[in-house]
């Protein structure tokens, strides 16, 4: 019988890397309910994979004073000095970094993944402490040219550098084509799931 507590959506069914991992298709709804409200000025963005949860929310930032002959449509977060935004992530970081530790091994017990936090401030994302997850390859001569070459380019420091390099550069350009192939195996998972249990 299909183990019922196994990711979804995230990569092909199966394997060591799935093996009684818990669903966590209600994360959002979880961290909806635990976080305080004032911390973000609207729902935060929830990243997950096999092994982190990421959580990035918004960050309200103190506007200047207005000028007496400005008008509403001069204020933005433009004018906002970068030193009273590094100010507001610094203060928000430490302030609830004991609230942030409680939530977090919460969330870890509950969904056996890491969970890592971050905040968006005037369309910039700050990420703390997160994963980076060793994953083990094998490349034939090709590929490890193109690799050498990034390194001889000064493009990358190592093979490691820059094979990372070259994942996020595929998932920037193919990010609507990952989503399309996301979304169709979630709805293989559901069909799995609505069928005949025991087969």
């Amino acid at each position: 019988m299909r183990n019922a507590h196994r990711g979804r959506g995230f990569g092909r069914t199966g394997g060591w890397q799935q093996a009684d991992l818990p669903d966590p298709s209600d994360v959002p709804d979880w961290f909806a309910g635990r976080l305080p409200n004032d911390w973000f000025t609207g729902p935060p963005v929830i990243e997950i994979d096999r092994d982190e949860i990421v959580v990035i929310g918004e960050l309200p930032i103190p506007q200047p004073e207005k000028k007496p002959d400005a008008d509403d449509s001069e204020a933005s977060t433009e004018d906002v000095p970068r030193a009273t935004k590094e100010g507001a992530v610094a203060r928000f970081r430490e302030s609830t970094r004991p609230a942030r530790m409680q939530i977090a091994n919460e969330a870890q017990h509950r969904y056996r993944r890491n969970v890592a936090w971050g905040v968006s401030v005037d369309g910039e994302r700050i990420l703390f402490t997160h994963l980076a997850v060793p994953v083990m390859t094998r490349l034939r001569q090709p590929e490890r040219k193109v690799l050498d070459t990034l390194v001889d380019a000064g493009v990358a420091r190592s093979r490691a550098d820059a094979l990372a390099w070259t994942v996020k550069l595929a998932g920037k350009h193919a990010e609507t084509w990952l989503e399309e192939l996301r979304e169709a195996m979630r709805k293989v998972d559901d069909l799995r799931s609505e069928g005949p249990q025991g087969l």
